[in-house]
C-alpha cells in the first residue's frame, strides 16, 4: 500500500513537473536581440549629432530600455528583425532612416550586423568615409546611402558583398576609381554612383549579367566606353569626359533610356542605337559627333525623344526621322546641318510636340506644310538663313489696344502694321530672333526682350519670326 502511494505521489510530481516544463519551455526559447547587434544600434545613435534628431525622426524612438526586436508600439522605428531557425537570439535585418535629417558618421561597427539585408540612410547629412567593415555584410541586398556627404573611396572588400542587388551611393563626395572586381557582384540589379567625383577609366561591366540600371553621370570618368551587359535598360553616363565611338551601345537589346550627353564622344551616331527595339529616350547632346545615320524604320519603334543638339553633325536633316511613329521631341540645334527643311517634316508636326533646329545653316523657303502646322509645336528655327512668307498676320490692326491680352503663338511671322505694342517674352533674353525683310529673306537678328509702345514705331521691323515662345501684349 505504501509502495502504491509512493508511486502515485512520484507520478503526480513527474506529471506536474512535465506540465510546468511544457508551459515554461516556450518562454525560455523566445529570442531576445543579440547583444552585439544592440551595441551597434547604440553606436549608430551615438555617432549622430543629437541636435539633428528631431521628435519626428525614427531615431528618436530608439529607446534602449526596451529590446529592439521584442518591443511593441512606436519603438525602434526603422528597425526590422529576423529570428534564426534555431530560435537563437534575434538579429537586426533592416535599418531604414531615410530622410531623417541626421548629421553624423557611420559607425565602423556596422559590419557586426552580419544578418543585415537592408541599410537605407538616403537623404541625410552623414559624412566621413564609408567604413571598410561594411563589406562584412555578406547578406545585404540593398545598400542605399545616396544624398549625403560621404567622402573617400569605395569600401575595400566590396566584391565580397555578392548578394547586393541595389547599390546607390549617388549624390555624395566620393572619389577614386571603380575597381574591376566590381564585376564579382553578380546579383547586382541597380548601380547608381552619379553626382560624385569618381575618376579613371570605366571597368568592364559585362560580367554583371543581371544589371538593369547603371547611372555613373556627373563624375570625372574618361577613356572609351567599356562593354556593358545585354540586360541593361537604363544607361546614364552624362557629364563625364568619355571619348571614342558608341558602337558598343547598339548591342543592348533591352535598353530603354540612354543618356551620353556632355562628354567627348565622336564619330557616327550609329543606326543600331536609334533602331534598338525598346529604346524610348536617347540623349547624345553636347558631344563631338559629326554624323548621324537614320535609316528607314519599317518596324514599330518606341523612340519618343532624340536629343543630339550641340554636336558637329553635318549634311542634310535626316529625312527618315518621319518613319519613327512614336517620336515626339527632336533636338538638333547647334549643329552644322545645311540645306532645306524637308517638307515631310511639316506633315509630322501633327504628332511631333517639340522641334529645335536653331543655330544651323539651314536655308531656302519654309515649306508651306511646315508653316501651316507651326502652332502645334514648341521649338526654334532661330539663327539660320531661311526665307519666310511675308505679311502673315496673327494680330490684326483692329485687335491691338491697351487692354488686349492676346497671345502671339510660336514660330509665326507677324506684322506690326501701324501700332506699337508692349511685347514681353516670359524667360530668356531674346525671343524675336529672325527678321524678314522686303525680299522675304531672313537674317539672324536679335531684339530686346521687351519692346515698349512708348518707343518710336520705326524701331520695330516689318515682320519677325519668334523663337517658339509665347509673346503677350500687356497693358
Amino acid at each position: 500500500m505504501a509502495t502504491s502511494m509512493h508511486f502515485a505521489s512520484s507520478f503526480f510530481c513527474y506529471t506536474t513537473f512535465l506540465a510546468i516544463s511544457l508551459i515554461l519551455v516556450p518562454c525560455l526559447v523566445v529570442s531576445l536581440t543579440l547583444q552585439s547587434d544592440i551595441q551597434v544600434l547604440r553606436n549608430i545613435r551615438e555617432a549622430v549629432d543629437p541636435n539633428t534628431v528631431s521628435s519626428t525622426s525614427f531615431l528618436s524612438t530608439w529607446n534602449f530600455d526596451t529590446d529592439p526586436c521584442e518591443s511593441s508600439g512606436p519603438h525602434f522605428l526603422g528597425v526590422l528583425c529576423t529570428t534564426p531557425e534555431d530560435n537563437s537570439s534575434s538579429r537586426i535585418a533592416v535599418i531604414n532612416l531615410e530622410g531623417d535629417g541626421l548629421d553624423g558618421f557611420l559607425t565602423p561597427t556596422i559590419g557586426n550586423l552580419t544578418e543585415l539585408t537592408t541599410l537605407n540612410l538616403r537623404n541625410n547629412n552623414f559624412r566621413g568615409p564609408i567604413p571598410n567593415t561594411i563589406a562584412k555584410l555578406r547578406k545585404i541586398t540593398k545598400l542605399l546611402l545616396s544624398q549625403n556627404f560621404f567622402s573617400g573611396g569605395l569600401p575595400e572588400g566590396l566584391s565580397e558583398m555578392t548578394r547586393l542587388e541595389h547599390f546607390d551611393l549617388s549624390q555624395n563626395r566620393l572619389s577614386g576609381t571603380i575597381p574591376p572586381k566590381i564585376s564579382a557582384l553578380r546579383s547586382l540589379l541597380h548601380l547608381r554612383l552619379s553626382g560624385n567625383q569618381f575618376s579613371g577609366k570605366l571597368p568592364d561591366f559585362s560580367g554583371l549579367w543581371q544589371l538593369t540600371t547603371l547611372d555613373l553621370s556627373s563624375n570625372l570618368f574618361y577613356g572609351t566606353l567599356p562593354h556593358f551587359p545585354t540586360s541593361l535598360r537604363t544607361l546614364l553616363l552624362s557629364h563625364n569626359m568619355i571619348s571614342g565611338n558608341v558602337s558598343s551601345i547598339g548591342r543592348l537589346p533591352h535598353l530603354k533610356t540612354l543618356d551620353l550627353s556632355d562628354n567627348r564622344l565622336s564619330g557616327k551616331i550609329e543606326p543600331d542605337i536609334l533602331t534598338s527595339p525598346k529604346v524610348s529616350s536617347i540623349n547624345v547632346s553636347a558631344n563631338l559627333f559629326t554624323d548621324i545615320e537614320v535609316v528607314f524604320m519599317n518596324q514599330p519603334s518606341q523612340l519618343q525623344l532624340l536629343d543630339a543638339h550641340g554636336n558637329h553633325l553635318r549634311g542634310h536633316l535626316p529625312l527618315h526621322l518621319i518613319t519613327f511613329q512614336n517620336l515626339r521631341a527632336i533636338y538638333l540645334g547647334h549643329n552644322l546641318f545645311s540645306g532645306w527643311i524637308p517638307k515631310e517634316y511639316g506633315a509630322k508636326l501633327y504628332s511631333w510636340k517639340t522641334l529645335f533646329l536653331e543655330y544651323n545653316f539651314l536655308q531656302g523657303t519654309l515649306p508651306q506644310e511646315f508653316m501651316n502646322n507651326l502652332k502645334r509645336i514648341r521649338g526654334s528655327l532661330a539663327h539660320n538663313c531661311l526665307r519666310c512668307p511675308k505679311n502673315v498676320q496673327i494680330v490684326g490692326a483692329d485687335q491691338v489696344s491697351d487692354a488686349i491680352a492676346a497671345t502671339l503663338h510660336y514660330q509665326m511671322v507677324y506684322r506690326v502694321q501701324n501700332h506699337a505694342l508692349d511685347l514681353v517674352v516670359p524667360g530668356g533674353e531674346n525671343a524675336l530672333l529672325i527678321r524678314v525683310d522686303e525680299k522675304n529673306s531672313a537674317c539672324c537678328t536679335h531684339v530686346p526682350r521687351q519692346i515698349s509702345k512708348s518707343d518710336p514705331i520705326t524701331l520695330l521691323p516689318d515682320s519677325w519670326i519668334t523663337d517658339y515662345e509665347s509673346l503677350h501684349t500687356i497693358k
